[in-house]
């Protein structure tokens, strides 16, 4: 039989790729992957983005996610890429899809990479850096967590999937645990519950943690698992998780460097 073909010309060719980087804050922080698909969607189609689309049936915007940070975590660093049919300025891009998305889903960065010959932008999230707030947590209590964590040659977890079960070991993912002083926090949550508990006497711990990122990938809430498991460490209050960057990992230092630095000669973070 024939192999069936569209009816109608196909559709315009992309002329321009784009890489965006977005934050999850606030309320928006317990939206769904699938939930910022839809309203960046929608948002593009609102400010009349010229994207391409795929051939075929059902033709979909070229949209590619990556890293996409678990539901009930913030982050300052999450990535999208684009294409569009005509040629776009990226801050006046920026700026149009910043105002039609909500607030919480803001748009900080947009930048032009190569139509051809670029590293995939999946390929480029290599690590992820993390906050991690836990009120009600002295720091001698978290820093025992820590060092025994650290010290452990394995630390499984149980995890429950769509398939069942998993278990997966959390420790080889862990290249880098601290515990700062709440005063250098770094994410607005953990400015802001550092000052509560500074104001009210309530101990607040604050972990730094970066995460090579894995197959299954080990999550924050993973990483408090196995400090509860090496240590019975259980906050009194649900722990708040920033993602603070994630990018390039560089072996040396246990950080990332910037995944947007080649198209704007940025430094690693």
């Amino acid at each position: 039989m024939a192999s069936r073909t569209p009816e109608g010309p196909p559709p315009p060719p992309a002329v321009q790729r784009l890489r965006l980087r977005y934050a999850r804050r606030e309320r928006l922080r317990f939206s769904s992957h699938r939930d910022f698909q839809r309203a960046l969607e929608r948002a593009l189609r609102r400010a009349e983005v010229p994207m391409a689309y795929s051939a075929g049936f059902s033709p979909h915007p070229k949209v590619s996610y990556a890293g996409a940070a678990p539901t009930g975590s913030a982050s300052e660093a999450e990535y999208v890429e684009i294409a569009v049919t005509a040629r776009c300025d990226p801050e006046r891009l920026r700026a149009a899809l910043d105002a039609a998305l909500p607030p919480g889903l803001d748009v900080l960065e947009v930048v032009e990479v190569p139509l051809h010959g670029a590293t995939p932008l999946a390929d480029l999230l290599e690590a992820g850096v993390w906050e991690v707030a836990l009120l009600g947590v002295g720091e001698a209590e978290a820093r025992r967590a820590v060092d025994a964590l650290l010290a452990a040659g394995s630390a499984e977890v149980e995890r429950v999937t769509t398939k069942g079960r998993r278990v997966l070991d959390v420790r080889p993912a862990v290249l880098r645990l601290d515990v700062v002083d709440p005063a250098a926090a770094r994410s607005t949550t953990g400015r802001a519950l550092a000052a509560s508990s500074a104001a009210s006497g309530e101990p607040c711990a604050i972990l730094h943690l970066v995460v090579r990122h894995a197959a299954p990938a080990v999550r924050p809430d993973d990483v408090l698992t196995a400090l509860r498991g090496v240590s019975d460490l259980a906050p009194p209050e649900a722990p708040r998780a920033t993602r603070l960057a994630q990018g390039p990992l560089l072996e040396g230092a246990a950080a990332v460097a910037d995944p947007l630095a080649a198209e704007r000669g940025a430094v690693g973070v």
